[in-house]
Formats: C-alpha cells, structure tokens, sequence
C-alpha cells in the first residue's frame, strides 16, 4: 500500500473513531484534530506541490517549443536558400555534378513544363484547373 493510501485509510479510521467517541463533536474541530494526528495534509501538500511544479515546467516548455518551431523554421528557410545559390551557380557554370566527401551534388535538366498556349484546344476531358504549385530545388543525394 502506497503512503497516500494509508495516509487515507488513516486519516478516514482517525476521523470515525473520534466521532465515535464524541458524536458532538463539530466538523471544524474534527478536521483540525484528525489533521495533527495524520500524514495525510502533508502528503496531499506534496502532491499539489509536485503537480504545480509539473504544470510550471509543462508552461515553460510549450513556450520553448515555439521558440525551437520558429528556430526550425528559419533553419529550413536559409537551407533552402542555399541549396538555390548552389543550384544557380552549378547551372550557370555548367557544372553537372560536385563530389565531396560527405555528400555528392547533382543537376540534371528537369521535364519542360506544360505550356498551355490555347486553352480552349484543349479537350475539356483533359482540362482540370488547379493553382499552380513548384517544389523545391533538390540538390544533393
């Protein structure tokens, strides 16, 4: 049995004996006098402290969690940003392939994109509108 489990079991036994004892007694004194007798109030105290400390930790770490989201984000950001600077300048050298001990980059030409000149030659079978949308530049293995 844990100590909060016979702390209650005390606490309830202390409490019906002393009212068994003094079916006068009223509630405030009973309370105050079962309190100094048991381990209970402490316990309890203990645990609320625990739980306030765990609530006060929780708090702090959703903030950080923000803090690191936003931290991550811009990380991703400046990596995308490089990979477009090593790209350009790859294309624009003509360089088709970099090796490095830890990694290796490549570029090689992608698939033309569709260019609709007449949308109306276009058979309405095949026509299906949506917003336009581009992946990111991948370099690298």
């Amino acid at each position: 049995m844990d100590s909060l489990s016979f702390a209650t079991a005390a606490y309830r036994a202390v409490s019906e004996h002393i009212r068994a004892e003094d079916p006068q007694i009223d509630d405030q004194s009973l309370a105050d006098t079962v309190e100094g007798l048991t381990d209970l109030h402490e316990i309890l105290t203990t645990v609320i402290r625990a739980a306030l400390a765990d609530q006060a930790l929780a708090t702090g770490l959703e903030g950080r969690i923000g803090e690191m989201q936003a931290r991550r984000d811009r990380l991703q950001d400046r990596a995308a940003k490089r990979r477009q600077i090593a790209k350009d300048a790859m294309v624009e050298l003509d360089l088709k392939k970099l090796s490095a001990p830890d990694f290796t980059a490549s570029i090689r030409p992608g698939t033309p994109a569709l260019m609709v000149i007449d949308e109306a030659a276009v058979p309405s079978i095949y026509w299906e509108p949506r917003e336009p949308w581009s992946q990111p530049p991948r370099i690298g293995d």
